[in-house]
């Protein structure tokens, strides 16, 4: 089985792209805490590239900036290619199949606002049904 969990903040903007054949994708970089065991190690972070395709990847450009906390749900992916020089280069990204926002709503004039959309993106929104209390 091969699935990803991670939660962490975007390094930069997402930034959008489309295939010749007109498919979205959104790449950014997720810095994700490692967690540590030592009072006095300092903490540190791994930077991990997750690619999104499609309407999630529209919608993370549209919703996410530099600083926004999520979680992510995917599946790793290696490749290969080779570079200009011959040598072959490999690259491990995250592909998303999922995301969802955590933390704060942005309340800066800088940041962008979320839609009433984007708030509940990832969650199903029931109007009628009731909440147990």
């Amino acid at each position: 089985m091969n699935k990803v969990i991670l939660a962490g903040r975007l390094v930069r903007d997402p930034e959008l792209r489309y295939t010749q054949t007109g498919k979205a994708v959104a790449s950014f970089t997720l810095a994700v805490n490692r967690r540590f065991s030592h009072n006095n190690e300092q903490q540190t972070a791994d930077f991990i590239p997750i690619i999104v395709w499609d309407k999630l990847a529209e919608v993370c450009s549209k919703h996410l900036f530099k600083g926004s906390q999520i979680l992510v749900e995917g599946r790793m992916q290696i490749r290969n290619y080779d570079a200009q020089d011959g040598s072959k280069r490999y690259v491990t990204e995250v592909i998303a199949q999922e995301l969802e926002f955590m933390g704060a709503k942005p309340t800066t004039i800088e940041s962008k606002p979320l839609s009433p959309q984007a708030k509940n993106f990832g969650q199903e929104v029931h109007p009628d049904e009731e909440i147990p209390f």
